[in-house]
């Protein structure tokens, strides 16, 4: 059985890394006695190193002299602790070596526990702010992605999803549900028949400074077995059936400035009318999938810019992806009216529905982390700054995170603060 006695992402790796694609940090072993990467600054001070820079950059150039057409580079990167840092310097690299070319950033940041110690939580708070200043900066687009419920530093419960019950505390459960939205989020850039590259993509959701941007998905999409798309759609008008994965309380208001949507797992031939029949709902009547959904997208988010993918593929979850899902789900990952008399066998794979939105949910998470920081007593904290980042340089990423903040701004910051009023 898988889970219990797996600690770490590689356990699970099938695929044989070619020695280029690895380079290891000996200062800081995963299982070492020379203590851990816990703060910004050591992640910096790194790649200052020019010995790790000459390594880095060999390995980067041996890959990128095989493309014979470069887009840009993925980089995922923990922000909640050195490697933060160690990220924020790999970024600035990437934009000074190859500009014009993609960055896109993902912040992961697994779910923390409320038993936390004040300076574990401080490191935290800290390298998280400085992660997302500095990695939006040298981004094209950076997305903060987690099933935590905050960044800041009131723990918040895990994100939940009705048909999957999964333990918050495995790694290996809630790193397998973030990998089924990265792999749907990233495809319209990756895929053969993509016309759109990474940086087509970022210049959708990136204008006005916005450079960072929130992932939703909806891990399985609830589409009942057998039942069309636009039966699925019309039966969620209101409100899109995704959870928020960027760590923070979702609004009242759900609106957004623009968003890029991807559908995958649901048949294109699903949505087709009975010839002669009066079409149920304008969904009824699109000709395409594709239309569907975008006519969807307008409805509930009338005046945002849309772009919306459609894909027959839908996310394996065949071994050694965990079974953490509902009885209610098919092998196909389609919904049951009433879980099955008899022992399921595994769901082998699931539609997914997932989006990137530039969103004015930012400004709560990035006001929320402000908030936060202004409350904090640095000098009680000296050792994160002997670490390597000086006090000048954290109130000048302060400033930034502020004037990041003030781009989602929508004029229902008002409101806002009131339910923040509520809630303490």
């Amino acid at each position: 059985s898988v889970g219990g006695s797996v600690q770490v992402w590689s356990d699970y790796l099938n695929v044989h890394l070619h020695p280029k694609s690895i380079y290891v940090i000996r200062q800081y072993m995963h299982d070492g006695e020379c203590g851990c990467l816990e703060a910004f600054g050591q992640g910096e001070s790194l790649l200052q190193d020019p010995g790790c820079i000459e390594e880095l950059e060999d390995r980067l150039h041996f890959y990128v002299e095989e493309c014979d057409y470069l887009q840009g580079f993925q980089v995922l990167c923990d922000l909640h602790n050195g490697f933060s840092g160690v990220g924020a310097k790999v970024t600035e690299l990437l934009y000074d070596e190859y500009s014009g070319k993609g960055i896109l950033t993902w912040g992961l940041t697994p779910v923390m526990s409320c038993l936390e110690d004040s300076q574990k939580n401080f490191y935290r708070l800290m390298n998280t702010a400085l992660g997302i200043v500095h990695l939006s900066s040298h981004s094209s687009l950076f997305c903060p992605l987690s099933l935590s419920g905050s960044l800041g530093i009131k723990p918040q419960p895990p994100v939940t999803f009705p048909y999957i019950n999964y333990d918050a505390s495995l790694n290996y459960h809630s790193s397998a549900i973030l990998a089924a939205a990265l792999d749907t989020l990233t495809a319209p850039y990756r895929l053969r028949s993509s016309q759109g590259s990474m940086m087509h993509l970022a210049e959708t959701l990136n204008f006005s400074g916005r450079k960072v941007v929130a992932a939703w998905a909806s891990v399985p999409f609830p589409a009942l077995r057998g039942c069309s798309l636009p039966d699925t759609l019309c039966a969620y008008q209101q409100d899109v059936p995704w959870k928020l994965l960027s760590s923070c309380r979702e609004r009242k208001v759900s609106c957004c400035f623009a968003q890029s949507v991807v559908l995958r797992g649901i048949c294109k031939e699903s949505h087709i009318s009975c010839p002669g029949t009066q079409p149920a709902s304008p969904l009824h009547a699109c000709e395409s999938t594709e239309q569907m959904l975008q006519r969807y997208l307008h409805t509930v988010f009338p005046g945002a810019f849309s772009t919306s993918h459609v894909l027959e593929q839908p996310c394996n979850t065949l071994h050694p992806y965990p079974q953490f899902f509902s009885p209610l789900l098919t092998r196909q990952g389609f919904l049951l009216d009433k879980p099955p008399s008899y022992s399921s066998a595994a769901v082998e794979s699931i539609p997914v529905l997932a989006a990137l939105q530039s969103s004015p949910v930012l400004h709560t998470l990035l006001h929320g982390l402000c908030k936060d920081l202004q409350k904090v007593n640095v000098r009680r904290w000296a050792s994160f700054f002997s670490a390597g980042v000086e006090q000048d340089d954290f109130q000048e990423a302060l400033q930034e995170l502020r004037t990041l903040c003030q781009c989602y701004e929508t004029g229902f910051e008002a409101d806002e603060s009131e339910d923040e009023a509520d809630s303490d």
